[in-house]
């Protein structure tokens, strides 16, 4: 299931023009993903994925992007498209329940999606992600991403709590990493 703030990618590939612009203004995006994010926050999104997963089998990733790597803007590519493949790469698709969440953010497109795994997909309406989507994406827009994410944090711990609880069984390991994922790191450059 993904939930995206912005219009699908057009059905015909931009012209050159467009490409460049968008090749333009996502390399500009990088510069402010440090920041929008910077480590501090970073430190804290973790210690609240920590405490949020303790309560719930599920697994939660937050990944952000200052823009698009240069392969996706040059076929066109969306953010949507991006967090399906990060999804993947991050495995969050991977968990012992079916059950991950991943909150991705794509400064240059001004973007958010939430990519949410089979099992939780199949009890969660669609509704309920956009929602959760418009209301990261008022306080995106105002530049407040910590209360943003911490919000979708909240509202998607609130739904694993309710159809995923903790169980107290030792096998409920922590499964991914709980420090969000900045683009440019190693493990999201495309080969």
């Amino acid at each position: 299931m993904t939930s995206s703030t912005h219009p699908p990618a057009p059905s015909h590939p931009p012209g050159l023009a467009a490409r460049i612009a968008r090749l333009v203004r996502h390399r500009w995006a990088e510069g402010g993903l440090q920041r929008a994010l910077p480590p501090d926050l970073l430190d804290r999104l973790a210690r609240r994925v920590a405490a949020s997963e303790a309560r719930h089998t599920g697994q939660i990733r937050i990944c952000a992007e200052g823009g698009l790597p240069p392969s996706y803007l040059w076929r066109g590519a969306s953010a949507r498209e991006r967090a399906v493949t990060l999804f993947g790469k991050l495995r969050v698709w991977d968990t012992e329940h079916n059950n991950g969440v991943l909150i991705y953010l794509l400064l240059a497109d001004h973007a958010i999606e939430i990519v949410a795994d089979r099992a939780l997909a199949r009890t969660v309406p669609p509704a309920t992600w956009h929602a959760m989507v418009a209301r990261m994406g008022s306080a995106f827009r105002e530049a407040r991403y910590e209360d943003g994410l911490t919000q979708a944090l909240e509202e998607v711990s609130a739904l694993l709590v309710a159809h995923f609880p903790a169980t107290g069984d030792a096998r409920e390991a922590n499964e991914l990493p709980d420090r969000p994922v900045l683009g440019g790191n190693a493990q999201l450059k495309d080969r």
